[in-house]
């Protein structure tokens, strides 16, 4: 490959997700990704845009080799797993100890023999990603996080991962932990957080993620997934509440996008997605608003944009408009600059169609500048709602 091309292959750097506990917090790892990832296969297609329908690619997304991950652990005594936290399914899954292709190899799996809490379930379990089949069955242990329990719960024994392709054997992760609703959950199966609220582990119906200030990204960081409620300490003025409209993924009104005060949208919803990195919009409008910053399409792929570094300081800020409130993205929010060598636009273009679409995924670039929090459905909101504020840097 050529100098710029070996330049561009280091643009891509992965953003990351955390957990903790409603009382104490648990620092989450990062793994960042290059352009080799890309280049190679693994980074593939967006999970959520898979299952939404879209026809596009988000092309890297906390379900592939962009990561925030954290602990969970399954099973007595107990059995540790890293798992991606996603607000974007519902299900939680690991490998199974009879898992016996290559890509489990490396991986912790799950051995139901050793554990004493273990009762056997057997139903076949199965998700198909954009890119094949991950299927196994389900068994019910206990499942802990961040110090909170769940004495019994269902989850699935992985042991075929043909779907994830290399990002699974390469990728830092060893399951799934799903945060979304249990509307969208294979086989009607309870969400982990649903279980916590319903035993009385949490007492407050609420989840908030922090990631690292979009400052720069750092080589190691860590966040903090607080479970049962938010920590003021990260996030500064107050929280701007905004109503769930689809019980499915975490769907708000999108009441506007602007670029530089013109507004660049039609679209009137968007789903916040922590296991997204990217925004992720139609196509039109993405390359639009690619086309207006400057962005040129990436080589591997024109749905991907790369800016000059250089230019970064004078490109337009961009205004999410969200419950009334504008949420606003400079250019060093929304270019992920790596070295100041070769800078990606952090924006990239699905279509997902009707019912489901037209709509925004605010990923990992929003909720790194936005601490984020999820509120089940409750008296003051219905259908549930998801909280904003400015990080705290």
């Amino acid at each position: 490959a050529g100098a710029v091309e070996e330049a561009a292959m280091r643009a891509f750097a992965a953003i990351l997700a955390l957990a903790a506990a409603a009382v104490s917090a648990m620092p989450i790892s990062r793994r960042a990704i290059s352009m080799d990832d890309v280049k190679s296969g693994r980074v593939g297609s967006s999970r959520l845009a898979n299952r939404l329908g879209a026809s596009g690619k988000v092309v890297i997304d906390g379900f592939d080799d962009a990561q925030w991950y954290g602990q969970i652990s399954l099973g007595t005594p107990a059995q540790d797993f890293l798992v991606i936290f996603d607000t974007g399914s519902s299900n939680v899954w690991v490998p199974s100890s009879t898992c016996t292709q290559s890509a489990c190899s490396s991986k912790p799996k799950y051995d139901h023999t050793k554990s004493s809490s273990y009762v056997a379930n057997g139903t076949k379990f199965s998700i198909l990603y954009g890119s094949g089949p991950v299927s196994g069955f389900l068994s019910e242990d206990s499942f802990s996080v961040g110090g909170l329990n769940v004495p019994d719960y269902t989850f699935a024994e992985i042991n075929d991962v043909t779907g994830l392709g290399p990002a699974f054997s390469m990728g830092k992760f060893a399951g799934i932990a799903g945060m979304a609703f249990p509307t969208i959950s294979v086989d009607g199966l309870p969400t982990f957080f649903e279980r916590l609220v319903d035993t009385g582990a949490v007492t407050v119906p609420e989840f908030a993620f922090y990631l690292e200030p979009a400052s720069g990204i750092t080589p190691a960081t860590t966040g903090e997934l607080v479970l049962g409620g938010a920590d003021p300490a990260h996030y500064t003025g107050s929280l701007t509440y905004v109503d769930v409209t689809s019980d499915t993924y975490w769907e708000v009104a999108l009441d506007g996008m602007s670029l530089g005060g013109k507004s660049v949208t039609s679209t009137k919803k968007a789903i916040i997605d922590s296991g997204t990195s990217l925004l992720a919009g139609p196509t039109d409008e993405v390359k639009a608003i690619a086309k207006a910053v400057g962005a040129k399409p990436f080589f591997l792929n024109p749905n991907e944009f790369t800016v000059d570094c250089s230019a970064i300081d004078s490109m337009p800020n961009i205004d999410v408009t969200l419950g009334g409130k504008n949420f606003t993205l400079t250019a060093k929010d929304y270019v992920l600059n790596i070295e100041n060598v070769e800078c990606l636009f952090g924006m990239t273009g699905i279509d997902v169609p009707a019912p489901a679409g037209p709509l925004w995924i605010m990923g990992d670039i929003f909720i790194r500048k936005f601490y984020s929090v999820f509120h089940l459905p409750s008296s003051a909101h219905p259908k549930g709602a998801v909280a904003f504020a400015p990080v705290r840097a």
